[in-house]
Formats: structure tokens, C-alpha cells, sequence
């Protein structure tokens, strides 16, 4: 008899991730939904706007609800989530109204695990979907040094060594978030979604837009991969080896684009890392730790990046 599917969710700042898996972490069935707060925004303009929100952030948690109904029990789930308390909250009830039972950890990033060393001052700090996502690259591409690029609400870089080590990383605005920050603070440049600026960029022959949308989601595009490219660079010079840079996220197919340097792309590190961290504990949730508990030796190579 074949054991029981294991449930996993990543929750990150932009989507909801999820997947059923197998014993041996291969997918069964999985999909992605909306933050309510999402569902909020994309609602239709009404003469009673709450209602119509309420509404349908409840037909998005229907709708999945109804996938979930066909599907086998899992023994467990695994949640990551960065998104904060009110997500977290809202995954209990789902969770709750289809497997009232199921046995679930919120993961956390720890100091080792499945074969990574957490070089942070405090472990514990680095987000749980970074983490994730370093342990899916270790066994992604195991014996390779790699810098991940990860295009969310944030670009997050994630330095790892073949051994294991993951050093350092970077934090920047993303994609989209950088052209609403300009939109929200300049009096004359418009604020552009990512399907808008997407439009925008459809419309330029070169990255020199004549006119304002064009190159406001040009310029903050090239923004996002002169980062990459730099970091990337970097990260050889300084390791006096071959990096292989692997991308993934929302915006990964524009950046992509943009980029003038090698890449892998790579969408599922988060659940593949919560897929391995499940079955090194035996699928067995694993209790709350200690946050003040960050003793560990820093690992072998840590650079500043």
C-alpha cells in the first residue's frame, strides 16, 4: 500500500501556492489562488464595494475548497508562509473546513537542515520561503555552486555553495513594486500593474520607450536585471568558479528577457524544499523551536554577499 499524499502550501507576499505530493515528493495535483486582499483589489467597482469584496474572496476560498473535496486525505501539511498572521489564519480555516484533523507545521528556517547551513547571524530571521527554496536548489542541483534570483513582491538573491552552505543574500524592491512606488510617489508617472507594463513593453522596439509607460516598466525592468547581473558577476569573481543562476517568480519571464547572461529557470524550489523538509522528519510535525536558539558554527566560506 502506498503511503498518504503530503499537502503543501506556499504562501508567499504576491500568491498562494499549493501542492499535493507523493511519497517520494513528486505532485500529484496543485494550483495557486489570490490573497483576499488581491481578490479586494480586482474587484468591480460598485455602489457597495465591501460587499462585492467579501464576496468574492469567499468564491476564491469555495472554488478551492471544491478542488480540495476530491482529493485523498494527506497525513500532513506543511506550510510556508511569509505573508503574516491574517494568511496564516485564513489557511487554518481552509484547512480546517476540508481535513479538520490534519496534522500541519508552519515551517521555519533553522540553522542546518536537509543538507543546508544557514550562514545568518540568526538563522531563524531568513524568511521560511527563501530557506525553502535553498534546500529545493540543493537537491535541484547538487554539487554546483548556484545564485538564486526569485521575482516576487520582493527580488530576492540567495548565494549557495556546492557544499551546501548557503552565505548571504540580497534584497531589493520587485518588479512591479518598483514601478507602484514611483506611480505613488512622482506627480506625472503613472502607476503600472505588471499586465500593464507588460503592454508597455510590447509597444517598444528598443529599451529607449517614447513614452512615459514604456519607460517607466523598461527602466525598472533593466533595474531588476542589472542586479542580477551584477550580483551574479560578483559571486564568480569572488568564488573563482562557474555559478549557475537559476530563476523563478512572477516577473522571472520578463527579467529573463532582459538578461545577458546564462540562467536556469526553476518555479517550484519552495515546494520541492518543503516536499524534502517533510520527508526528512518522517512527515512528523515538527514542534515549535526556540527563536532565541541561533547557536551554530558559521559554515565554511560565508562571503558578505
Amino acid at each position: 500500500m502506498s503511503a498518504a499524499p503530503i499537502l503543501l502550501i506556499d504562501a508567499g507576499n504576491s500568491r498562494i501556492k499549493w501542492s499535493l505530493v507523493d511519497d517520494s515528493g513528486a505532485s500529484i495535483v496543485g494550483g495557486a489562488f489570490e490573497h483576499e486582499r488581491n481578490v479586494a483589489a480586482q474587484s468591480s467597482t460598485n455602489a457597495d464595494p465591501v460587499g462585492i469584496d467579501e464576496a468574492d474572496a469567499a468564491s476564491v476560498d469555495s472554488t478551492l475548497l471544491s478542488v480540495w473535496t476530491a482529493l485523498p486525505t494527506p497525513s500532513s501539511a506543511w506550510i510556508s508562509n511569509v505573508a503574516g498572521t491574517p494568511v496564516q489564519n485564513r489557511l487554518q480555516r481552509l484547512i480546517d473546513a476540508r481535513w479538520p484533523a490534519l496534522p500541519r507545521t508552519v515551517v521555519k528556517a533553522q540553522a542546518r537542515q536537509c543538507g543546508v547551513t544557514n550562514c545568518y547571524v540568526q538563522p531563524h530571521t531568513l524568511g521560511s520561503d527563501r530557506w525553502c527554496g535553498l534546500i529545493g536548489a540543493r537537491a535541484a542541483f547538487p554539487s554546483e555552486h548556484v545564485l538564486i534570483a526569485t521575482f516576487g513582491t520582493a527580488t530576492t538573491l540567495e548565494a549557495l555553495y556546492a557544499e551546501g552552505a548557503f552565505t548571504g543574500g540580497l534584497i531589493a524592491p520587485g518588479w512591479s513594486l518598483m514601478m507602484r512606488s514611483l506611480g505613488s510617489h512622482t506627480a506625472q508617472l503613472p502607476t503600472l500593474d505588471a499586465a500593464s507594463a507588460r503592454r508597455a513593453l510590447d509597444e517598444i522596439p528598443n529599451r529607449f520607450a517614447t513614452d512615459t509607460a514604456g519607460a517607466l516598466s523598461a527602466g525598472c525592468l533593466l533595474a531588476q536585471a542589472s542586479l542580477i547581473e551584477r550580483a551574479w558577476h560578483d559571486l564568480q569573481a569572488d568564488w573563482q568558479a562557474d555559478v549557475r543562476l537559476v530563476l523563478g517568480g512572477g516577473a522571472a519571464n520578463e527579467i529573463a528577457g532582459a538578461l545577458a547572461v546564462p540562467h536556469t529557470r526553476h518555479d517550484s524550489l519552495v515546494l520541492s524544499g518543503l516536499a524534502l523538509i517533510a520527508r526528512d522528519t518522517g512527515h512528523r510535525p515538527i514542534p515549535p523551536d526556540d527563536p532565541t536558539d541561533g547557536a551554530r558554527e558559521c559554515c565554511a566560506g560565508c562571503s558578505p554577499f
